[in-house]
């Protein structure tokens, strides 16, 4: 005699069981490969930047200052302008003696430019000489009285210049004149920026 199954689906028992191994199994497996490989989970922090804003302080120290008087910075004016004047004179007259050394100028041109520079440094000697400091100024007038000194000194020098250049000599009555002329020259060019240094930094 036959027995027959009381349940008309048997497989619906066995479909669980199935998926419990399957899960259990899974499981198992990534667990064994995380162990194997040292797999870590990395948990991402965010930061944050903070940006402190520094505020600076600043403090302004006043100093004081001596006002010239408007006519002495006039005079300082008047001479530093003198003082660019010679410089300029001081230039002409060394490239034409330069010139007449490498003889790219004939005898007459040469005469004529040193006949010139006499004229120059006469018409720089009165420009010097007036209208001068502010007679309240004792220290101004004491220095402007050298400047003139020393400007009639270059004056003269000019002349020598000239009369080197007519001399029979070969050519040592001119080199000295023109040594002489150099040095004075600068002589009046430091007296300007002593006397303009000394104003500026009192």
């Amino acid at each position: 005699m036959e027995t027959f199954n009381s349940d008309p689906k048997p497989g619906r028992l066995i479909l669980p069981l199935v998926l419990i191994g399957m899960i259990a199994t899974t499981y198992t497996f990534i667990n064994r490969v995380a162990d194997n490989n040292n797999l870590e989970i990395i948990e991402e922090s965010v930061q944050e930047e903070v940006i402190e804003e520094v505020v600076e302080e600043t403090s302004t120290t006043s100093s004081t200052t001596t006002t010239l008087p408007e006519n002495y910075i006039g005079y300082l004016e008047e001479i530093t302008a003198e003082k660019l004047q010679a410089i300029e004179l001081g230039k002409k007259v060394l490239e034409a003696n330069q010139n007449w050394d490498d003889k790219t100028v004939t005898y007459q041109e040469a005469k004529q430019e040193f006949a010139d520079f006499i004229d120059d440094a006469e018409l720089f000697v009165a420009i010097v000489a007036e209208p001068g400091p502010p007679s309240e100024f004792a220290n101004l007038v004491s220095s402007h009285e050298e400047l003139k000194t020393i400007i009639n000194l270059v004056y003269n020098d000019t002349i020598e210049l000239l009369a080197g250049l007519e001399s029979s000599d070969t050519g040592e009555q001119r080199a000295a004149a023109l040594s002489s002329f150099n040095t004075n020259l600068d002589q009046f060019i430091n007296k300007v920026e002593e006397i303009v240094a000394t104003a500026t930094s009192s």
